[in-house]
């Protein structure tokens, strides 16, 4: 999820993905919407019934909070599917870009509330994946098992070397956008979470000890 100001990152296409001003997070600031859209990105159009048995909810919960995600513009209709009585979802943006607003400015406790469904909606990601991890090989297949990879590392850097390092980790993954209409062959979709998490800086003279 880069910074709005970093809009012009790799990868960032003006006609499909979206910057989040303020007053679109009232929106989209909710567990279940999130994950809802998460849904829609990661496995394509869906029936509200249908995204409830994935996320076990109600219909009627996931019916709620998809014509919430339509008011504010995140999902759309599926042309040439559903009829009167079912009706399809699809993300109306590949991706979002949100940039937290400063102390004392409109949007900010809104910001704050995106900022922590957002990181909800990643530990959950994970868990659900390790969750099944006895499982992997038959689930993935071998080689899609090797595949998957959950990293950490401590590292030293000053802000322009962690914005150097998030800008070439958007350019490392530009080239394999996912399209939802034009899948390459052979592939297929691959989730990747990147965090750059700064610390509290250190008390003068803390060394440790």
């Amino acid at each position: 999820m880069p910074a709005a100001s970093d809009a012009r990152l790799p990868g960032f296409d003006p006609a499909t993905d979206l910057v989040l001003e303020p007053r679109m997070l009232r929106g989209l600031a909710h567990p279940l919407r999130m994950r809802l859209r998460a849904e829609l990105i990661e496995h394509g159009p869906a029936t509200a019934s249908q995204l409830a048995a994935r996320v076990g909810e109600s219909s009627g919960a996931t019916s709620y909070h998809l014509r919430q995600l339509a008011a504010y513009g995140f999902v759309v209709d599926e042309p040439g599917r559903g009829n009167g009585r079912e009706r399809y979802w699809r993300a109306a943006h590949r991706m979002v870009t949100f940039d937290m607003p400063r102390p004392g400015s409109p949007g900010r406790e809104a910001g704050a509330e995106y900022l922590r469904a957002v990181a909800r909606l990643y530990a959950e990601r994970i868990i659900r994946f390790a969750d099944g991890a006895e499982a992997a090989p038959e689930l993935l297949g071998p080689q899609w098992a090797d595949a998957a990879d959950i990293s950490n590392w401590i590292l030293d850097l000053d802000p322009a070397e962690a914005a150097a390092l998030s800008r070439g980790f958007h350019e490392l993954c530009a080239p394999y956008r996912h399209d939802e209409d034009h899948p390459r062959p052979g592939t297929r979709r691959v989730i990747v979470q990147f965090q750059i998490l700064p610390t509290p800086a250190e008390a003068p003279g803390d060394d440790g000890a």
